[in-house]
């Protein structure tokens, strides 16, 4: 798990947790949202995220992508959030996915390539922030 930094960090808002194996654009998303206030911690895995929501750390808004390394993916990783949080708001990224969405209730499916803003404006219409 990594975490944001800088000043910004300090007055973090509301905790979202981002979930991708793309290192720079992990890296953008991370800073669009720390920039915008949110605590933002990192996973570029779902296994390495499902145990960062398995401790118990207080993580208002899942943001994930849907393929990723392991033998989880996002779908799995935000079915596995909701049986611990039923009400935590998640947004799902992907470019392709040939599976069926598997979306779980009230969340948001983004499509890639998106702008780091929208992913900031799609957090604050799910109530987060």
């Amino acid at each position: 798990m990594r975490e944001t930094s800088g000043p910004a960090r300090a007055a973090a808002g509301p905790t979202i947790l981002v979930v991708e194996d793309e290192a720079m654009l992990l890296d953008v998303v991370a800073a669009e949202l720390t920039d915008a206030g949110f605590r933002v911690l990192c996973a570029a895995s779902a296994e390495e995220a499902d145990g960062i929501l398995g401790a118990g750390t207080g993580i208002d808004l899942l943001f994930t992508d849907i393929r990723l390394p392991g033998r989880l993916d996002g779908w799995d990783l935000a079915e596995r959030a909701r049986a611990r949080n039923p009400a935590l708001p998640v947004i799902y990224v992907t470019g392709y996915s040939a599976e069926a969405p598997r979306q779980v209730s009230a969340s948001v499916l983004v499509m890639k390539p998106y702008r780091p803003s929208a992913i900031v404006r799609v957090a604050r219409q799910l109530g987060v922030g």
